[in-house]
């Protein structure tokens, strides 16, 4: 697939399908390759794209501040670049918070809007362990087996860790395809850290579906109901045992409950 210009940077990105756009932002370090059940299960009837953020995988990886809103300028400018008018846009994680951010700078591009295991950050947000953050953000300084194991053990809950080795093996492949830079780790933390919507989302004003899983140590899934409580008329669905990794471990729950929310909510022929 090829690289497009985009707010100042060129943007790896890959386009799956026809019909309606759906738009999917992985979250912190995460590129476009660890999509790839959802390309499998959405791109027969949708038209999916998914992309390389700044400081991951094939985009550039410029040293210099990121934030969500320059996160956010770069998904506009994707979306303006392919000609689409309106799509769907499905964040999860830190994807999330760019997604929350692109609905309300640019919400004439955003028909529905999907958040899973996100929050709104700044003071309002419910944190993780100070010993989950510290590790998780010492992954880029660990050794690689070390980073490995960090990296799942916080990803995923232990029972689906211990059993599903199968799935946690094809998961770590899937994100050796599109890897972050130490840099880009770097920045996008940074943009996370000062990251804060609690204020503005009552201004998102499209249908929003928020998910989580119950067991989620990254992002407590207390936060998703801060979000569906302060975006209105938002939908809540959460995916009980389910770690931050919920697209993996219950994925097929997850992907026919996006499905069904789309369904219900397709795009005017004329935004497209």
């Amino acid at each position: 697939m090829p690289h497009l210009k985009a707010n100042g940077i060129s943007i790896w990105y890959e386009s799956y399908g026809d019909g309606e756009p759906l738009l999917m932002l992985m979250g912190l370090g995460g590129g476009s390759s660890m999509w790839w059940q959802q390309v499998a299960f959405f791109s027969p009837e949708y038209q999916v794209i998914t992309y390389d953020s700044r400081g991951v995988g094939q985009s550039d990886k410029p040293d210099m501040p990121y934030s969500m809103r320059i996160l956010a300028e770069d998904a506009a400018g994707l979306v303006h670049k392919l000609g689409i008018r309106s799509a769907h846009v499905y964040g999860v994680s830190m994807g999330g918070m760019v997604a929350q951010e692109l609905a309300l700078r640019y919400p004439e591009l955003v028909a529905t809007l999907i958040l899973g295991a996100t929050t709104c950050g700044g003071a309002h947000a419910v944190t993780a362990s100070h010993e989950i953050v510290e590790r998780l953000f010492s992954i880029m300084t660990l050794p690689a087996k070390e980073a490995i194991q960090v990296s799942t053990s916080a990803t995923f809950s232990h029972a689906f860790v211990e059993q599903h080795p199968e799935e946690i093996r094809q998961w770590l492949t899937k994100g050796a395809e599109s890897p972050p830079s130490a840099i880009g780790f770097k920045r996008q933390t940074e943009a996370a850290a000062g990251f804060d919507t609690y204020e503005r989302l009552p201004l998102i004003k499209v249908p929003t579906l928020v998910l989580a899983g119950t067991c989620d140590q990254l992002i407590p899934p207390e936060n998703s109901g801060i979000l569906a409580s302060r975006i209105p008329n938002a939908e809540l669905m959460l995916f009980e045992g389910a770690g931050h990794g919920y697209l993996w471990e219950a994925e097929e729950q997850a992907n026919h409950a996006v499905r069904d929310f789309l369904k219900r909510l397709p795009i005017e022929a004329k935004k497209r």
